[in-house]
């Protein structure tokens, strides 16, 4: 090189401004300018990265700058200097791509603190090494950092963040927040204690006005499901601290993206902090959520489904009725006729003892009554166009997208303060005096960051629920309008399971009398999801039992209304309850037509059969809206079936 001066690039980078002297651009410029002087070179470049970790290239624009550089053969240089190799980057994959792309171009690298050129036999080992074991010292970090908080878990204390829901952080440590315990309280309550779900715990929370404080910059105070579910699953409401429910793993495919991935399988120890509810309540829970989620294998008569279960409620403790088989045996072994019916299981206790209500309602007398129902509640002229006009409401989500919006920015601001601190730990001279003091000052600051992160990410997924749970709601609802709109001409087409989705899906709960009334009626009451136009009104509920109250907004064309309330006074005739009183169902007269015949017939022609029979079959029933509308006629053969099942129920 002294014979003739050989032309180099310079490569500096530091990762923020508060790098120690020895590591500053001008300190690392000044090095290689004396050692290309000393060795008789020429710096024909000079390249920097300021505030630049040195964890992958990606970002470093000067670096790749640089290596595009040495591509085109601009400066024919046959070097670059670098202060240390820490300086040209900390992954040893990165580093060692990026050396083989320069000697592809028969350029070497010298790192001069390092004592290391790659032109030499042993430059390259060195480098393998040294790359290897700065990587190695960036992950040792990291499980120093993950092993500080276990330490915490392990003693019971908090690891820092934001207090969960129903707690406050006083000097670091867990408090009962009592504005926000009895919420936590009630969900554990009703959840383990009655049949609601996820879903319902919401609802109840919502009726009673219980909600929930704005916290962490957030604007939504309602509970979700998604909230809801994070409390039941978290053990710190019962004196617990868990580690390891979350872990950063790294993205298949990527060489340094990373995301958190929720476990099944984490530690649990004794907190130091008061818990708000029993470990008991905690465990309830816990039982009933790993039951719900179990899904239970048909074995007979695959195509029946019980369309109502659940949402048909005990007359006496109120718990949802459920679909129950009476299956027997004949004596030469084969099946008598399955007989379908709801009943509860008395899993509530009603003034001290368990319910004892013991009526087993039939399933196709139920199921036909609510069909019944909504058939008349659809056939108001009006009813298409009010729900159309819902459909095309538009939702508003402005709140949670704002809320979003700042917990997105949190984190950001978060992940931005985690990356620096890396950058200080990785720049940390080893020889200076104050590096433990400085190394354990960042290390604690390193640790809070990443709970912080956490924490902020929860809030992230928080937020994306409510926005995605409002848009579900908006479509479901749509959904249901859809069908509503087509239901009379749609209804009988439908399997088991498409009839009990779309009940699932649009009504509530059904009230029935405990038993069934003089004049077959047995509903008392119903209640929907979504709002449904009838009768010039907007209405969520259907009452048959005579109570005189707001909800009751049943043929308001009736009523007397004044500034105050909703007076109602109506027959059982004003809604047509024929098509489940005494007699057989025509739920009943399909299903016998079906299994003797082979043949399907509809409530239409069922209704025909039986006005010839003189059977009263209600007021227009299964009559079609439009006016000069044809009606198709029930076929001869169809005829014969639907008589001989008439005459079988005795009704003729």
């Amino acid at each position: 090189m002294a014979n003739k001066k050989v032309k180099v690039y310079t490569y500096k980078r530091v990762s923020t401004s508060m790098q120690v002297d020895g590591y500053s651009l001008d300190a690392q410029n000044d090095r290689m300018e004396k050692y290309a002087e000393f060795n008789d070179m020429v710096i024909a470049g000079s390249y920097s990265d300021e505030g630049k970790s040195g964890k992958n290239i990606a970002g470093r624009t000067d670096f790749q700058r640089m290596l595009n550089d040495i591509a085109a053969k601009k400066d024919n240089v046959k070097y670059v200097l670098v202060f240390k190799l820490s300086r040209f980057g900390r992954n040893a994959a990165d580093v060692l791509n990026s050396l083989q792309f320069m000697q592809d171009y028969g350029v070497n690298l010298i790192c001069i603190e390092d004592g290391i050129d790659s032109s030499k036999e042993s430059g390259k080992l060195m480098i393998s090494v040294l790359s290897a074991v700065a990587e190695i010292e960036r992950e040792n970090i990291l499980v120093q950092t993950m092993e500080g908080r276990r330490q915490k878990a392990r003693e019971g204390k908090w690891n820092g963040g934001f207090a969960p829901y129903g707690y406050k952080l006083v000097d670091g440590e867990l408090q009962i927040a009592e504005d926000e315990a009895e919420a936590i309280r009630i969900i554990f309550d009703k959840f383990t204690h009655t049949n609601m779900g996820y879903t319902g715990v919401v609802k109840y929370l919502a009726q009673q006005g219980i909600s929930k404080k704005a916290r962490q910059n957030g604007h939504l105070t309602r509970f979700s499901v998604s909230t809801v579910k994070a409390i039941l699953d978290n053990p710190v409401y019962c004196g617990k601290i868990a580690y390891g429910r979350r872990k950063t793993e790294k993205i298949e495919g990527t060489r340094n993206e990373f995301h958190i991935v929720k476990q099944n399988e984490f530690s649990v120890y004794d907190g130091k902090h008061d818990a708000i509810i029993s470990e008991e309540e905690f465990e309830l829970a816990k039982k009933k959520r790993a039951a719900t989620a179990k899904r239970l294998e048909k074995k007979h008569d695959l195509e029946h489904e019980h369309q109502l279960s659940g949402i048909v409620k005990c007359p006496v403790c109120g718990a949802g009725l459920v679909g129950n088989v009476n299956r027997k045996k004949r004596k030469d072994g084969a099946y008598y006729k399955e007989y379908y019916f709801y009943a509860c299981k008395h899993r509530l206790e009603v003034d001290g003892h368990r319910c004892d209500y013991h009526h087993q309602w039939n399933e196709a007398m139920i199921d036909e009554a609510v069909a019944h129902v909504i058939s008349r509640l659809v056939q108001n002229p009006d009813f298409e166009e009010k729900m159309k006009e819902k459909i095309n409401m538009s939702i508003d989500t402005r709140e949670a997208d704002q809320s979003l919006e700042a917990a997105e920015k949190q984190l950001r601001q978060a992940i931005g303060v985690k990356d620096k601190l890396i950058a200080q730990l990785d720049n940390l001279d080893i020889t200076d005096r104050a590096y433990d003091r400085k190394y354990n000052d960042l290390q604690e600051r390193l640790e809070n960051a990443y709970v912080k992160i956490t924490e902020l990410e929860d809030v992230v997924a928080q937020y994306q629920e409510e926005i995605e749970s409002i848009r579900r709601e908006k479509i479901s609802a749509d959904n249901v309008y859809n069908y509503l709109i087509l239901f009379h001409d749609a209804y009988d087409q439908l399997t088991d399971i498409w009839k009990k989705k779309f009940f699932q899906s649009f009504i509530q709960e059904i009230q029935l009398y405990p038993e069934q009334q003089e004049n077959g009626q047995v509903l008392k009451s119903m209640k929907f999801k979504f709002p449904v136009f009838y009768n010039g009104q907007t209405i969520e509920e259907i009452r048959w039992d005579k109570e005189n109250t707001v909800e009751t907004v049943v043929l308001l064309s009736k009523g007397e209304i004044d500034s105050k309330k909703v007076r109602v006074e109506f027959s059982l005739e004003d809604m047509d309850m024929s098509g489940f009183q005494k007699g057989a169902t025509y739920e009943q007269i399909k299903a016998y037509v079906l299994e003797h015949t082979g043949v399907k017939v509809s409530s239409l022609y069922i209704s025909q059969v039986k006005r010839k029979c003189g059977l009263d079959v209600g007021q227009n029933y299964n009559l079609s809206k439009k006016e000069n509308a044809k009606v198709p006629k029930c076929p001869p053969e169809k005829e014969k079936a639907i008589m001989e099942a008439l005459k079988h129920f005795q009704m003729i």
